[in-house]
């Protein structure tokens, strides 16, 4: 047993010098495989840590935020990179290593970084404003620049709308804080729309205020509550105009698909009761000169 237990400890001696054999210079500081073998070790646990904080700030902390979906994964990987930076800062710290000779380097890096990654870090503060304001949220109708669609996804960079001719559109944070955005939901789906419509001045307003509301009553889509109104809009050119104002809540991305289906009825209506639907007209006065055919001749001689 004495010889064994020699035999180990001759071992573990051999065993702990060849650890500590350097390999190379960092630095101030040596590096053995002593030193690789703890790194190595460490680093795995530091990467199995923070994938588990992740899950747990997931599911617990940020499940109760009402966070859209993208913006909290972007949000969890941000914690697990903040993890993982302050995790190895704090393993090549403890393992002796002399981090000087880098700075230099990080400071050069850092700074190209930080030029190119200006953008990034526009959109991602603008994504954690547009989180806790909450302007918009996923399935709101909203109109931003020239696109008008619905909100699919609000990620950490940039936001997802989706058109109605079913195109992604790929918009930076940014342009939802810097500029102009409706939505058209964001209290509610309820909107109303106003619709012209003109007639001829020989029919009664009275009869059309009649026809108009009884489409639009009628029409599936149009709300009841708030009821639809006619409104006189003016005396025009050729015709009486008047604006159909109607609340819907299942058409707010189909607005002409509504508008089609009233006009439509609109049409048969007026067709059927004999209202006029009129067309721009002009008058044209010619006045006729009293100069004779003989002076005029006598001009051209």
């Amino acid at each position: 047993m004495e010889n064994v237990g020699a035999i180990i400890k001759e071992w573990w001696a051999s065993f702990n010098e060849l650890l500590q054999t350097p390999l190379f210079e960092f630095g101030a500081s040596k590096v053995d495989l002593g030193l690789i073998f703890y790194l190595a070790v460490s680093i795995a646990i530091l990467i199995i840590l923070s994938k588990w904080l992740m899950r747990f700030v997931v599911g617990k902390v940020l499940k109760n935020t009402h966070m859209e979906k993208g913006m909290l994964q972007s949000v969890a990987t941000l914690v697990r990179f903040g993890i993982l930076v302050v995790g190895f800062v704090v393993i090549f710290q403890t393992a002796g290593i002399d981090l000087s000779a880098l700075s230099i380097l990080a400071g050069a890096l850092g700074v190209g970084i930080g030029f190119g990654l200006q953008n990034i870090t526009n959109n991602f503060i603008s994504g954690l404003i547009i989180l806790f304001e909450r302007p918009i949220k996923v399935g709101d109708r909203i109109e931003v620049g020239d696109i008008n669609g619905d909100v699919r996804s609000i990620n950490a960079r940039a936001t997802t709308i989706i058109t109605n001719d079913n195109i992604s559109v790929i918009v930076p944070n940014s342009e939802f804080i810097s500029g102009t955005v409706i939505n058209w939901s964001h209290s509610d789906r309820n909107v109303r729309f106003l619709f012209p419509v003109g007639v001829s001045y020989k029919e009664d307003p009275e009869k059309v205020k009649k026809i108009l509301l009884d489409v639009a009553e009628k029409n599936e889509h149009v709300l009841k509550t708030p009821p639809p109104v006619v409104l006189f809009d003016e005396f025009g050119d050729s015709s009486l105009n008047f604006y159909l104002g109607v609340w819907t809540s299942t058409h707010i991305e189909r607005p002409r698909f509504l508008k089609s289906e009233l006009y439509f009825e609109i049409f048969k209506k007026f067709a059927e009761q004999g209202v006029e639907i009129p067309f721009p007209q002009r008058d044209l006065h010619i006045k006729t000169s009293p100069v004779s055919v003989e002076q005029i001749q006598s001009k051209l001689n």
